[in-house]
């Protein structure tokens, strides 16, 4: 319904080659065959549907529908696999429903209209990929048939999603050792279950009726009048080719692949290929699910141009009367084909990229919203965009996630929680900062930023930073001093006049506590083995917790105090028995020594400088 009319009478065929707009002598003879098949068809299936054989092209010529299939392999990687085909015609195309649900179309145009125009039915969008697919190898046939309603009209607001679907789960291995102890499960009273079982059989059952009809009014769509006789036009696969191992459907209009047991294919008339057409003789009041395609049953499938390469032999009659000249072979559609607008010129590379119609396309799924962009369309990157809905209306949104390309800062994806307000954005390797993560609420400083980098390539080994107004956190992998954490507490600026756009580092936060956790080196004791130590800046107090042996229960600590009554100059170190408490309740003498504790307590002076200039040095990064 959102698709806007397009005049077809207005389009420009001055530029078309001749065989557009006559027929040579082979084509009449062809178009003569059609008919004489035709006549034959109706006579013995008068019950049947007329056969869509010859309908008009662009100029208002008839020609025969195997001719309008044109092999074709466009000079793109993405175009020799059935897949990459397939999304190119159902994003490149913009879908026009039929004119009469009910009847195929009167006239289908060639794929190179259908290209420069970029529009067309489920015919058009067949024949085109068609094309493409016997180009690419593929043994690929159009089928004119019958469909749901939502195949034939694209509505897919009733379906999931296919971001959104999660991949199947992969069951857990049994463990085989049968001498294993089993636990017992928690014990549970009957008695309590019974009650709850008898507290739901109480409720009123006029609720229950009212509620499964609420739900059923909601899931069910409503009933299609008009089932089983909507047309509708595909391609069908067949296996072999290309090392296809099973036969298979796609839909033009979505690219996505079905199995011929799909139910929402309901029945085929006749398909077609560049060389012959085949009508379907097949029982199809269950669907699809039970037809056969070995084509070269005659009892299944009725050809029209016989295949046989023996000249000599004469029109056989088959069994439902229907008359096959061998000597009119599908050679004849061969020599049909004469020479027209070559495909792949109307495809530059620029076209081929901007793969979207009027660079957008739109896609409506169950609560969700799917938009599509060519690359360099919209000027910050934008591609794709998921907007995920909690009503079916698509009014209040839950969740929008955006795809970038081509940015000069690497960004991939960006995800906005809606409902907790958080943004998180994601960037691919080769950023100046080596950004992997960015989650906030705000891009002002100090609002909340948790922000995930590329370790490995980072000097510091750090890989996830997450900052508030009141402390910083830092977490590192793979260092060889064992660091793993890192937490810096702030304290409340001072209260100064401050200039309007003056930056935040103008006037730092005091740094009140650093605490750093280091994982156990294995190659030192476990007494000289620092787990944890805290650095208290304002109060000039740092204390050191060591890790424990196996056998340990209580850790050995330092604590270096500040002399009471007495300020400390920046460059003087002062210690005494009073600043100094150890417990080192398994540690040698030498730990005793108050050499090693002054010479520990200088290394800790200079170590907390340098880690004042790191936290400085991290909150102008973030």
């Amino acid at each position: 319904s959102h698709v806007r009319d397009f005049d077809w009478s207005s389009i420009d065929t001055s530029q078309l080659p001749s065989s557009y707009k006559t027929n040579s002598q082979k084509e009449m003879e062809l178009l003569h065959l059609a008919d004489h098949f035709f006549h034959q068809y109706t006579h013995l299936c008068p019950d049947r549907k007329p056969l869509f054989l010859h309908p008009v092209n662009e100029c208002g010529m008839e020609k025969f529908v195997s001719t309008t299939v044109r092999p074709t392999l466009l000079p793109y990687p993405e175009m020799y696999y059935w897949s990459g085909c397939a999304s190119f015609v159902s994003n490149y195309l913009t879908m026009e429903p039929l004119k009469c649900p009910l009847k195929p179309p009167t006239s289908l145009y060639s794929p190179t209209t259908i290209l420069k125009y970029q529009r067309g039915n489920s015919f058009d969008f067949t024949v085109l990929l068609c094309s493409l697919l016997i180009g690419a190898g593929y043994d690929a046939y159009c089928v004119h048939g019958y469909a749901t309603r939502k195949m034939c009209s694209l509505d897919q607001t009733r379906e999931l999603c296919p971001l959104l679907r999660k991949p199947p789960e992969v069951p857990e291995e049994i463990d085989p050792n049968k001498y294993r102890i089993i636990y017992p499960s928690e014990p549970q009273s009957m008695f309590e279950l019974q009650q709850k079982v008898e507290e739901e059989e109480e409720i009123e059952p006029e609720q229950k009726e009212e509620k499964e009809e609420e739900v059923v009014e909601v899931e069910k769509p409503k009933r299609d009048p008009l089932h089983g006789l909507r047309v509708h036009a595909w391609v069908l696969v067949l296996s072999g080719k290309r090392k296809v191992p099973q036969t298979f459907f796609i839909n033009p209009f979505t690219g996505d692949s079905h199995n011929t047991t799909d139910e929402c294919f309901l029945g085929i008339e006749s398909i077609w290929n560049h060389r012959n057409y085949w009508v379907n003789m097949q029982d199809c009041r269950t669907g699809c699910k039970d037809l056969s395609f070995d084509l070269s049953d005659s009892i299944c499938w009725e050809i029209m141009l016989s295949e046989s390469n023996k000249p000599s032999e004469l029109p056989k009659r088959d069994m439902d009367g229907m008359v096959s000249d061998p000597n009119d072979g599908s050679r004849a559609v061969g020599r049909c084909m004469e020479s027209s607008i070559c495909v792949t010129s109307l495809l530059p590379t620029a076209e081929f990229v901007n793969c979207y119609a009027r660079g957008k396309k739109v896609n409506l799924y169950e609560k969700a919203k799917l938009e599509k962009w060519a690359p360099y369309v919209n000027e910050d990157g934008l591609v794709q965009r998921l907007t995920v809905y909690t009503d079916s209306d698509y009014t209040e949104e839950a969740e929008v996630k955006e795809w970038f390309k081509n940015r000069e800062d690497l960004l991939d994806m960006r995800e906005v929680n809606k409902q907790t307000q958080l943004t998180t954005d994601y960037f691919r390797p080769g950023h100046p900062l080596l950004l992997k993560a960015h989650t906030y609420r705000s891009l002002e400083p100090e609002t909340g930023h948790t922000v995930e980098f590329y370790h490995e390539a980072r000097l510091d080994d750090l890989w996830k930073r997450a900052e508030s107004a009141t402390e910083m956190t830092e977490y590192f992998v793979g260092r060889d001093d064992f660091l793993h954490t890192r937490h810096t507490e702030f304290g409340e600026r001072e209260k100064k006049m401050e200039m309007a756009g003056t930056r935040t580092d103008a006037n730092p936060r005091p740094i009140v506590q650093i605490k750093e956790c280091f994982h156990r080196n294995p190659e030192k004791p476990a007494d000289e083995d620092i787990e944890e130590r805290v650095f208290m800046v304002i109060d000039d107090i740092i204390q050191l917790t060591y890790h424990l042996e196996v056998n340990d229960t209580i850790a050995s600590k330092v604590v270096f105090t500040r002399v009471i009554g007495r300020e400390r100059k920046p460059e003087e170190i002062i210690l005494t028995r009073e600043t100094c408490v150890t417990y080192q309740p398994w540690s040698s003498e030498k730990h005793k020594n108050m050499l090693h504790l002054y010479n520990l307590l200088c290394e800790l002076r200079e170590e907390q400088k340098q880690l004042k200039q790191q936290v400085r040095d991290a909150e102008a990064e973030v």
